[in-house]
C-alpha cells in the first residue's frame, strides 16, 4: 500500500498510521472505509485501485491506496465483482491488524462504486449482499466516496 503522499507501506504500517492518527484526537467520531474502482484497458485488462480512509468526521482524513492488476475481465459486471472481492479482501486484512490494537470506536464500511444512475444500477442488490453476507456495511454512490473519489483519484 502507499500512503497520500507516495510512501510506500505494510498493512500493519497503515494500521499503525490509522491507530495513531485516531489516537490524536480520541474525543472525535471516526469511519474506516474501504473501496476499490477499476479502469478498462486495451485486451480486457483492468487496474484496480483500493483505497483505505480513515475519517476524522467533521475534521478531515487520511487516506492510503493499492493497485492492482487482473486479465480476462469481459464486462462491467465482472468489473464490479472483482471491486467488491478486492475491498473485501483488503477490510479483512485492516481488520485482522486493528485487532491487535486496543481499539477506539469507529465505523467500518465498505463503499462501493454502483449507483441508482448508470449501468450499475442492476447490480447495487447483488454486490451490497455481498457485503452484509460479509458482516460489513455496505454503501453506494453517492455516499460511496472511498470507491466514487478517493480510489479513483489513482485510477
Amino acid at each position: 500500500m502507499y500512503s497520500s503522499l507516495g510512501l510506500k507501506l505494510t498493512v500493519a504500517e497503515v494500521v499503525r498510521e490509522i491507530m495513531n492518527f485516531m489516537r490524536a484526537d480520541s474525543s472525535r467520531h471516526y469511519k474506516i472505509t474501504i473501496g476499490t474502482d477499476s479502469e478498462l484497458f486495451k485486451g480486457n485488462k483492468a487496474d484496480f485501485v483500493t483505497a483505505v480512509v480513515v475519517h476524522r468526521v467533521g475534521n478531515g482524513g487520511r487516506y492510503f491506496w493499492r493497485r492492482v492488476s487482473y486479465d480476462m475481465l469481459h464486462t462491467l459486471r465482472d468489473r464490479i465483482i472483482k471491486e467488491v472481492l478486492i475491498s473485501l479482501d483488503v477490510a479483512k486484512g485492516v481488520l485482522l491488524e486493528l485487532k491487535k490494537f486496543p481499539l477506539l470506536k469507529f465505523d467500518f464500511e465498505i463503499h462501493i462504486d454502483v449507483g441508482e444512475n448508470g449501468p450499475t444500477k442492476v447490480m447495487i442488490q447483488e454486490v451490497v449482499n455481498m457485503v452484509r453476507a460479509n458482516n460489513f456495511e455496505a454503501k453506494t454512490k453517492p455516499e460511496s466516496y472511498a470507491a466514487s473519489n478517493v480510489a479513483d483519484r489513482h485510477v
